[in-house]
């Protein structure tokens, strides 16, 4: 079998944590610290992680999306082309390797999103996006494995209390916010819905089409109407609903 070669190398700011991106005849690789972390041939989940929002926010004009996490841009990408000529997205992206990859190596993989007009570039904490550049309709986060960071430890503070609360501020009415994670976490639905989202968990399948690779999980969580400054532990809603694409 033929061998990987490093293409780049770069540092994860905030973290020990070191990327590198490899490449092996057609296919790409992206892995921290010898991990790998995603793979231009498995990207059906993060597709999924765009179209099952616009699935729910519809072809209204002027849409306002906010992807957390460019990764190899297949979530920008898949968001482009959902939100209509008059929509926007917003990356945020902090590790500035990916950003350069994204505009050369990588670029061609997901299309060259970041050259399409509607296509803002964060190139920071998406925590600051979410906080002052709303409001949204909405928020989209890949930025790590999901409630469980890896890359970064401060990652946490967006899955906790307080970075769900700016979120949910962030959103419009009836917004949405969207999570990808590699595993499924029913601490983190539950957190969810105390934080005042109603709550789906929609079950996808890494390869494109459905076709095959790991399950992995997307929280879809849409504003609701809990009063500004409730707490954490306020009423639980109904279950989440559960289904599988």
């Amino acid at each position: 079998m033929r061998a990987w070669d490093l293409v780049g190398t770069g540092e994860v700011p905030g973290s020990e944590g070191v990327m590198d991106l490899y490449r092996r005849g057609d296919e790409l690789a992206i892995r921290v610290n010898g991990r790998e972390l995603m793979n231009n041939k498995v990207h059906g989940s993060e597709d999924a992680l765009a179209d099952l929002v616009c699935d729910r926010l519809g072809d209204r004009p002027g849409l306002r999306l906010l992807v957390g996490g460019l990764g190899m841009g297949f979530t920008l990408a898949a968001a482009l082309r959902r939100v209509g000529p008059s929509g926007e997205v917003t990356v945020a992206e902090l590790v500035p390797v990916i950003l350069e990859w994204n505009r050369g190596p990588l670029g061609h993989v997901a299309g060259h999103p970041l050259d399409d007009p509607r296509a803002r570039v964060h190139p920071g904490d998406v925590a600051v996006a979410i906080r002052e550049n709303g409001p949204w309709d909405g928020v989209l986060l890949d930025v790590d494995n999901g409630p469980k960071g890896l890359t970064r430890k401060s990652n946490d503070w967006l899955y906790g209390w307080h970075g769900l609360e700016a979120a949910r501020q962030a959103l419009r009415p009836g917004g949405w916010l969207a999570i990808w994670s590699a595993a499924p976490d029913e601490a983190f639905t539950k957190r969810l819905q105390r934080a005042g989202f109603e709550v789906e968990v929609a079950v996808v399948r890494a390869r494109q089409g459905g076709g095959g690779g790991h399950r992995h999980t997307i929280w879809l969580a849409q504003r609701g109407d809990r009063p500004e400054g409730a707490p954490p532990e306020a009423p639980r809603r109904a279950p989440p609903r559960r289904r599988r694409v």
